[in-house]
């Protein structure tokens, strides 16, 4: 379900105002219901001091994507070779003589200090969670003199074990698949030249979805894992021929789910 949208002009930052967002979400979440640990993952447009102390403050677990700055760079090229572990991912193949995945993806882990340009005071220290995968991009016909790898990496306080924390932090892409969703249905378009019209039109196009899922997940499977416009009738939305001078960006959305975690205990996620 969906917990907290906003909409932002077309000039704001993808962070700003983000740590006050992040914490109206939680604040939500556990209103509607969500228990256990929570868990924030969000993208590397979120990744600040004031987002992951939001989180902190709240008692949230948090997992955010970092950015690929000269120290995180340095973090991970300091990351011993023996360490790597290789994951299931798509095309790998599982020996069960060595009990390892045969994988073009491979994940490690180290400790980071994060935020260093702050007061020490307010620096953190976090796992570094980095994948690897490597790089296709190969001429036809060229061989490597050495594998050329594709870095990824999240800094995170999860308590769970790297390949578990690995792939929660990679399952909060689902948040695309509510915006999709979203895309195929009321936030086709933006119907007014207001922007204040256009943001209450986020906040009913949310509370719309949650009720559509809520309706789905009682009239059965099909329609629980169906899309918004599957289960809407055909019908088309009213539309303006006033077009805004207003440009916006697309709208932030936090949805929150229920799952138990690897770890065996019940925990609730929510990705922005």
């Amino acid at each position: 379900m969906i917990v907290g949208t906003r909409l932002s002009r077309g000039s704001a930052g993808s962070a700003k105002g983000a740590a006050s967002f992040v914490a109206e979400a939680i604040t939500t979440a556990r209103q509607a219901g969500a228990t256990g640990v929570l868990l924030a993952r969000m993208d590397s447009a979120f990744d600040s001091h004031a987002v992951v102390s939001a989180c902190v403050r709240a008692g949230v677990r948090f997992s955010i994507t970092t950015k690929q700055t000269r120290p995180v760079r340095a973090a991970i090229e300091a990351i011993e070779a023996h360490s790597w572990v290789p994951i299931a991912y798509p095309q790998a193949i599982y020996d069960e003589v060595s009990g390892q995945w045969i994988s073009d993806a491979e994940i490690a882990e180290t400790t980071y200090t994060a935020y260093r340009s702050r007061r020490k005071s307010e620096q953190l220290t976090v796992r570094l969670i980095v994948r690897r995968v490597k790089d296709k991009n190969v001429a036809p016909g060229q061989g490597e003199l050495f594998t050329a790898w594709r870095y990824h990496a999240f800094i995170t306080d999860s308590t769970l074990q790297l390949v578990a924390a690995e792939t929660q932090h990679r399952q909060h892409a689902i948040i695309e698949q509510v915006n999709a969703d979203l895309k195929d249905s009321a936030m086709a378009h933006m119907p007014s030249a207001s922007f204040a019209a256009n943001a209450a039109w986020l906040t009913l196009a949310a509370i719309a979805y949650n009720l559509t899922r809520a309706a789905g997940a009682l009239a059965g499977l099909f329609h629980a894992k169906a899309r918004g416009g599957d289960t809407s009738p055909r019908s088309s939305w009213v539309t303006t021929s006033r077009s805004s001078p207003v440009s916006m960006r697309p709208a932030w959305m936090c949805s929150v789910g229920a799952s138990p975690s690897m770890s065996g205990h019940h925990s609730s996620s929510f990705g922005i």
